[in-house]
């Protein structure tokens, strides 16, 4: 078996005898993080911040990337190192530096049923949930520590989810359930669970830096969905090897990322996961032994003729620890393995892989970004059949955003949109189970403690969404709406003989939010109300009337975030 554990000892050590001491700050803003994470998109947009960094690969250094003094006192109105009671350097030099991290507290509450996507360590939930992430900042010299662990704590309250009366469309659903670990909920009681969060230990060189962390990560340009990963599911622990900030060069600059990490399984089953028909069980069992290793790379390229203009490629593989054999397993670049599509090979069919291409066009002059994303599955097929079915195994994200200049000065309205597809559209596919996310062979799916690792709404879904907000500094209100319909690659799979349209399981989320800082204090919040239609696909037939009204249901969900900044 290939010793993974000597790979990243090794490559480890190189990047020690390469580390400096040369004062470095390593700070991050993580994914999620209430009023900053927009706040910086919305300043590049605005040409406050440095242009040239892609936000492409996330979390961002802002100290590195835009010469910010600390990494979340983004206008340098809170943190006065000389005056600050919490807050200081110390050591020869003052190379060492000690920071409290703003504490944040995020809550959520679900009135009938589990509802949110791209809310890192929270679970699909009913009732309220709550994550409290303290942290602190220690820095000296190339060595950095960001502790940020965080606490959850959720009711975790029952709900009707999958329905018993859908006694004929089980067996179809456990084809899906049987390819990924993604619990409708998460035991019978109330969960609690801490979590190491945004964590990191890193040695840093220049624009380089190389460690351990527990950090979400995001790559690609969407600012809804990312196809590879972001932050719908809590960061998993992994060993990492990135930029910090463009490199530049004679052609252009350059970003990019190197992730071998370890997703792990929720330990919850499916619902209804007890059901048999003729006296065999829907549900298959995961294995026992299903520790799993995911190693990645991403990198983009700014070229130097074409200002504001971003190009990025990234490439994903998981397979269970014991099949790992190659480096081509732990590197993703090497392990292509290109084939015709009527070959079996069965080392590739052990790795559930996916690539993307993508792009983003920002023009801070306009004040306008548009941006997408184009992945495929399996990174397997050569270029002939690529280029006579781009459609086959395809997902694909397209957005963009527009800050219009209001009378006021400092006063905008933004306009954005976004839509995603990972719903196929080739019935050969569809057929096969050739769905994002879930996988034959890797049977806990792409997923990490039960969520979906890329587009939070799950396998085969399609979403759109458009914003309306009006915007000053880091202050924002606005109304959003989204429509989503889940796992279209089910729906046919299910209903496609019957061509009945009316059990699309579809939601319709207006939304109010809002986003305020008070001083030290950032707030955020927002009210959504899930109009969801055929529930879970259910609708149940009346052969004296064909309009029959399926299993509609409401949802009310809240959400407050909360960020306190030291001084």
């Amino acid at each position: 078996m290939f010793k993974t554990d000597t790979i990243l000892k090794s490559i480890f050590g190189v990047c020690l005898l390469l580390a400096l001491n040369s004062p470095i700050l390593a700070q991050t803003v993580p994914l999620g993080m209430p009023v900053l994470d927009d706040y910086l998109r919305r300043a590049q947009l605005l040409g406050k911040v440095d242009s040239a960094s892609s936000f492409m690969i996330r979390p961002l250094y802002p100290v590195e990337a835009f010469g910010m003094q600390d990494g979340f006192d983004l206008d340098s109105s809170v943190v006065d190192m000389d005056l600050s009671k919490v807050n200081t350097r110390f050591g020869k030099d003052n190379k060492g530096k000690f920071l409290l991290l703003p504490v944040t507290l995020k809550t959520q509450y679900n009135s009938t049923y589990a509802f949110g996507v791209n809310d890192g360590a929270f679970i699909p939930n009913r009732g309220i949930q709550a994550i409290l992430s303290p942290g602190a900042y220690l820095e000296y010299g190339p060595l950095s520590v960001q502790f940020q662990p965080e606490l959850l704590m959720a009711q975790n309250k029952d709900y009707k989810g999958f329905p018993i009366e859908h006694q004929a469309t089980i067996l179809f659903y456990y084809e899906y359930m049987n390819r990924i670990d993604m619990p409708e909920r998460f035991g019978d009681d109330a969960y609690n669970q801490a979590y190491l969060g945004q964590s990191s230990i890193r040695l840093n060189y220049k624009e380089y830096s190389v460690g351990l962390s527990s950090e979400n990560l995001w790559w690609g340009p969407g600012r809804r969905n990312s196809l590879l990963l972001g932050n719908n599911a809590p960061g998993f622990l992994h060993f990492t090897l990135n930029t910090r900030k463009p490199v530049q060069t004679k052609i252009g600059s350059f970003e990019g990322q190197y992730i071998t990490g370890f997703p792990s399984s929720s330990g919850f089953l499916p619902p209804l996961s007890d059901y048999n028909i003729q006296e065999n069980n829907v549900y298959i069992p995961k294995p026992e032994d299903n520790k799993r290793l995911l190693s990645g790379v991403v990198f983009t390229y700014q070229p130097k003729w074409v200002p504001g203009l971003f190009l990025g490629y990234g490439s994903t593989s998981q397979m269970y620890r014991d099949d790992v054999s190659t480096l081509g397993d732990i590197i993703p670049v090497f392990n292509g393995r290109k084939k015709a599509e009527n070959i079996v090979d069965p080392i590739q069919e052990k790795r559930q892989q996916f690539s993307s291409g993508f792009f983003r066009w920002l023009s801070a002059a306009g004040n306008f970004e548009f941006y997408g994303e184009y992945g495929t599955r399996d990174n397997d097929r050569r270029l002939g059949d690529f280029l006579i079915t781009p459609e086959s195994g395809r997902a694909f994200t397209f957005g963009f955003s527009h800050l219009m200049e209001l009378k006021k000065p400092g006063h905008y309205f933004q306009l954005s949109s976004e839509m995603t597809q990972t719903g196929q559209t080739i019935r050969e596919d569809i057929r096969d189970l050739k769905t994002w996310y879930i996988h034959d062979h890797v049977v806990d799916g792409y997923t990490h403690n039960g969520q979906v690792l890329g587009a939070g709404n799950g396998p085969g879904s399609n979403v759109i969404f458009v914003e309306f907000a009006w915007v000053n500094k880091m202050n924002r209100i606005g109304f959003q709406m989204e429509r989503i319909v889940y796992n279209n690659d089910f729906y046919y799979y299910r209903y496609e003989a019957s061509k009945d349209w009316r059990n699309k399981y579809v939601d319709l989320v207006p939304s109010l939010i809002g986003d305020w800082r008070f001083g030290n204090v950032l707030l955020n919040a927002r009210l959504q109300y899930v109009n969801t239609l055929n529930y879970k696909w259910y609708l149940e037939n009346n052969p004296d009337q064909y309009f029959v009204p399926g299993y509609d249901r409401k949802n009310f969900v809240g959400q407050v975030g909360l960020a306190y900044m030291f001084q």
